[in-house]
């Protein structure tokens, strides 16, 4: 029999035998996740205390067809909500205060955090602006006591960037990540190892990483309402239903996630987009669009590389997507080798939008794909060299 399905019998075998598994090694990790609340609309009530108290936001103009990036939670109350757009936001609260942001305001807050962060560990995981996983395993800050850097980070940032920040603290990324929104705004949930089973059994299984609506709806018509419920199921069933992500769902609702925390990402894509305040109804007129487009995109890849520190992306995709205006999508793209050029970029704008049928395009995105450093130089040719 083939590792792998012994591997899965015993797994099925630890279950109907209740015997837990236990993470070797990870048992006694201590990993913190901390979030900034609200935070572009943070930075500006800091910045303007005249804010406090009343529905804000951060996003485009309702006219020009914008969309809400964040709100504090005077807005949320109305219903208003990030990605909403922000005409449908302006219906719902009628007194919202819609800020157009300052981004490299937020860049900067979000260096003075990281920089506290990393008083504490030298395993930092950003996974954006206002939030990171910190492992603090093996630290000596406030005699060894996860609970307690937390604290101590989350006062530190209130006292010297000005905002408040909620935190989780757990033995692995998954519950620390569900621990920082437990308590929100400016809260701190800690869930030690003696704790993470009960926890984790009564936690709604619309709270797992991973599970949208559309995956919370079949839990539930198959009667799974907490993370207790799904234990009831075995990972063969899980991974009948649910297919790769099944096995990822046993491990989850039993509180397991052996993921470290990585100081290091690498980039798979990076891309530019933009919704025009009128439809472009005619192929000529998208067209006139690319440039600008495309020098955006460029100055990010230019960006991306310095930050590198030498080891430059390389490019061995062009994609571009349209949006047309009954909100359908479409992306296109083909292998280059090299430098993105925006000749491609069109020959790719004419075909997107022939799919469209004579709709009118509401968005417009250029990006590029990077090839995976694993493959070592390998390179996959284009079937025809010269098409574009």
């Amino acid at each position: 029999m083939p590792i792998t399905s012994v591997n899965t019998v015993l797994q099925e075998q630890r279950r109907v035998e209740n015997i837990p598994r236990v993470n070797v090694g990870n048992s006694q990790r201590k990993i913190i996740h901390c979030d900034a609340d609200c935070f572009f609309v943070a930075v500006e009530m800091r910045d303007d205390p005249s804010l406090f108290g009343r529905p804000v936001a951060v996003g485009g103009s309702a006219d020009r067809r914008g969309v809400i990036s964040t709100c504090n939670y005077e807005a949320r109350a109305y219903g208003v909500g990030s990605a909403m757009a922000t005409a449908t936001a302006r219906r719902l609260c009628p007194d919202l205060i819609v800020l157009s942001g300052n981004m490299e305001k937020y860049k900067l807050a979000a260096s003075q955090m990281r920089t506290i962060f990393c008083e504490y560990s030298t395993l930092v995981e950003p996974l954006s602006l206002d939030e990171a996983y910190i492992d603090v395993t093996g630290s000596d800050a406030c005699h060894g006591s996860a609970t307690l850097i937390a604290e101590e980070i989350r006062q530190r940032v209130k006292e010297s960037v000005g905002i408040t920040l909620s935190a989780g603290v757990a033995p692995n990324k998954f519950l620390a990540k569900i621990g920082s929104d437990w308590n929100k705004p400016n809260g701190l949930c800690v869930i030690p190892p003696a704790r993470v089973d009960a926890f984790v059994q009564a936690m709604p299984v619309d709270r797992l990483f991973g599970v949208g609506k559309v995956t919370a709806e079949r839990l539930h018509r198959m009667g799974i309402q907490t993370c207790g419920d799904l234990r009831a199921f075995s990972i063969f069933q899980l991974s009948e239903r649910f297919g790769s992500f099944g096995s990822r769902l046993y491990d989850l609702s039993r509180g397991i996630d052996d993921r470290a925390v990585k100081t290091g990402r690498i980039r798979k894509s990076l891309s530019v987009e933009h919704t025009f305040p009128s439809d472009l109804s005619a192929i000529d007129s998208c067209l006139e669009q690319l440039p600008d487009l495309f020098d955006q995109l460029t100055t990010r890849l230019q960006t991306l590389n310095d930050q590198s520190k030498g080891a430059a992306y390389r490019v061995n995709k062009q994609f571009i997507k349209i949006k047309f205006n009954n909100f359908q999508s479409t992306t296109m793209e083909c292998i280059v080798a090299g430098a993105p050029r925006i000749a491609i970029f069109r020959e790719l704008c004419r075909e997107s939008i022939l799919r469209g049928d004579g709709l009118a395009v509401r968005l417009m995105g250029l990006g590029v794909r990077f090839q995976d450093p694993a493959c070592d130089g390998a390179v996959q040719l284009s079937l025809f060299e010269n098409a574009i």
